[in-house]
């Protein structure tokens, strides 16, 4: 009979637009059990909501000391850790993106509703409270594996990483893929065909696809590029072009300035010189993430920017860890603020 009246009472939370949920610890003084799936654990919650934009509040902190943060569904970085000292809350939102499938459009469906897991060093969730967002502008992202939400550790994408720099009001749709090209993007279903009719009038879509268009010739690449923007502007969306970030492929000189590291194929096509043209010949916006990404990993050196990508776990200089997605994704919302593509307000930049 319990767990029937703590669904009936989610269920009636649902109905009201709200859903309050208390860690699982308080819950068992007040019930003699676990709200289970229907609220949090010390670490953990879930929500049974269907797919949608949700606004999320949370109270932290506790009687000691916490650093609480918060991620979710394909390990998306949601909030960052935040400090409360003995004894204060701190109140704290974001809007998140819940679909299916969860996480790469060509990936497994995951589980139902919203997951969120409460992470930190010390962490002390005392509250949550999920409401469908109203007003919320989205940031949805076309891309590659440097991009995506990527299911396992230590990988990461800049896109995975993104959401936590973001304030309430502000949601990031990530429907970047691993493996994809322009080519393929466009063709497959799954990709700019379900993405295309989500684009809503103001949103903002962010392209970065380069790193496996290793075949396609620049007339392709060119063609394709200009199709996407096309299609944003179609649904009243705003395209932003992004240049790809960088491979971590020294030169003897200490500079990235071969082929492999800048994103130049087997056909001699500059995937960066390409984006940057069709951005100006368009009139998009241009985030040069390969000129940044080039700058910071010169700057750091052969030894300092192996952190930034899977160079000691996997010999990758390719993809990025969570520390180089985190970074990467810093760098896209300073350049977004600068071109006042989303307000300073907007942003978190802790």
């Amino acid at each position: 009979m319990r767990r029937v009246a703590a669904a009936a009472l989610v269920a009636a939370a649902l109905a009201a637009g709200a859903l309050t949920a208390v860690p699982a610890h308080a819950a068992e003084a007040a019930q003699g059990r676990s709200l289970g799936t229907a609220g949090c654990t010390a670490t953990a919650c879930h929500f049974d909501v269907p797919p949608g934009t949700y606004d999320v509040q949370v109270l932290l902190g506790g009687e000691d000391a916490a650093r609480t943060s918060v991620s979710g569904e394909t390990r998306r970085s949601l909030l960052p850790e935040t400090a409360t000292e003995a004894g204060e809350r701190a109140v704290r939102s974001f809007t998140v993106d819940v679909r299916t499938p969860e996480g790469e459009p060509a990936g497994p469906v995951g589980s139902p509703g919203l997951d969120l897991v409460i992470g930190g060093s010390a962490p002390a969730l005392a509250g949550i409270r999920v409401t469908p967002a109203r007003h919320a502008r989205q940031i949805l992202l076309v891309g590659d594996s440097t991009v995506c939400d990527q299911p396992g550790a230590p990988y990461s994408g800049w896109g995975q990483q993104l959401p936590q720099y973001l304030r309430k009001g502000l949601s990031v749709a990530n429907h970047a893929d691993s493996g994809e090209s322009t080519v393929s993007y466009l063709a497959d279903e799954r990709m700019w065909g379900t993405v295309q009719p989500l684009i809503g009038p103001g949103d903002l879509v962010l392209v970065q696809l380069a790193h496996n268009d290793k075949t396609t010739d620049e007339a392709t690449y060119r063609a394709n590029l200009e199709t996407l923007v096309s299609g944003v502007r179609e649904r009243g969306g705003r395209p932003v072009l992004v240049t790809p970030v960088v491979r971590r492929w020294f030169s003897a000189d200490g500079t990235l300035n071969n082929d492999t590291a800048l994103l130049v194929n087997g056909l001699g096509v500059d995937h960066p010189a390409v984006v940057r043209a069709v951005a100006a010949a368009e009139d998009v916006p241009l985030i040069d993430l390969t000129a940044k990404t080039k700058a910071l990993v010169e700057s750091l050196g052969v030894e300092g920017s192996k952190s930034l990508y899977l160079y000691d776990e996997k010999r990758d200089n390719t993809h990025t860890s969570a520390h180089g997605a985190t970074v990467y994704a810093g760098l896209v919302r300073d350049a977004l603020v600068a071109q006042r593509l989303v307000p300073h307000g907007a942003v978190r930049h802790t």
